[in-house]
């Protein structure tokens, strides 16, 4: 855990995706550090437990970050967008600020549907991946809470797995529909030409994450 040092600067904790570690949003986080945010790129244990055993797991480090700086942001990546609404819906900083999902399973993805019951899909996705599911338990869909606080979503529609998107009727981003990223009560949500797994580094999505953090909506298209 970092060092405790105050700061009346705004935090951005950065939450990865669950095949990923905190190095596949290093250009996101170099944005936003010049930016003038200061940042948390958090590595959790993404493929070891479920979503809420993750979300206790990171609890502390939010907690401690979020008292070092004036106003507390998140921005997320794929599953990492359902870590952050567990760990919301459990424990809200005073200081909370926006919101920014990156190519979100919010309503599940019918690809892990496709692929939950094969042996090599759970060992190495763990117990997180049999919960990105289009169909949750009541107990599951229980954890998220409502969304009353800022969001900002944004959306794939491009994709470099082109058997994959054979399961996912419409526009995609080769992981996640674009109709299954959205939530209600989110603030706003835009869909750009990006790739599910290269989108954090894309320049469109840098530059909508940004604006949004700023002013609490995408910049019109």
């Amino acid at each position: 855990m970092r060092k405790a040092i105050m700061t009346e600067a705004e935090g951005v904790l950065l939450l990865h995706g669950i095949a990923r570690r905190a190095a596949s949003l290093r250009p996101l986080e170099a944005r936003l550090t010049a930016a003038g945010y200061v940042t948390l790129n958090l590595d959790y244990p993404a493929r070891t437990l479920e979503l809420a055993d993750i979300a206790a797991s990171i609890a502390p480090e939010l907690a401690c970050f979020g008292r070092q700086v004036s106003r507390l942001h998140l921005v997320t990546h794929s599953m990492g967008g359902l870590v952050a609404r567990v760990s919301l819906a459990r424990s809200r900083p005073d200081n909370l600020g926006r919101v920014v999902m990156l190519g979100p399973p919010n309503g599940g993805s019918e690809v892990a549907d496709a692929l939950q019951h094969m042996l090599l899909y759970r060992r190495f996705f763990g117990p997180a991946g049999a919960e990105l599911v289009t169909g949750r338990t009541p107990a599951l869909s229980a954890l998220f809470g409502p969304i009353d606080y800022p969001l900002g979503i944004i959306a794939g529609s491009r994709s470099l797995y082109p058997l994959a998107s054979l399961l996912l009727p419409g526009p995609n981003d080769g992981r996640v529909r674009v109709t299954r990223t959205r939530l209600a009560g989110m603030a706003d949500h835009v869909v750009l030409p990006a790739a599910h797994p290269t989108m954090m580094g894309n320049r469109q999505v840098l530059e909508q994450t940004l604006h949004f953090l700023r002013v609490g909506r995408f910049r019109p298209m």
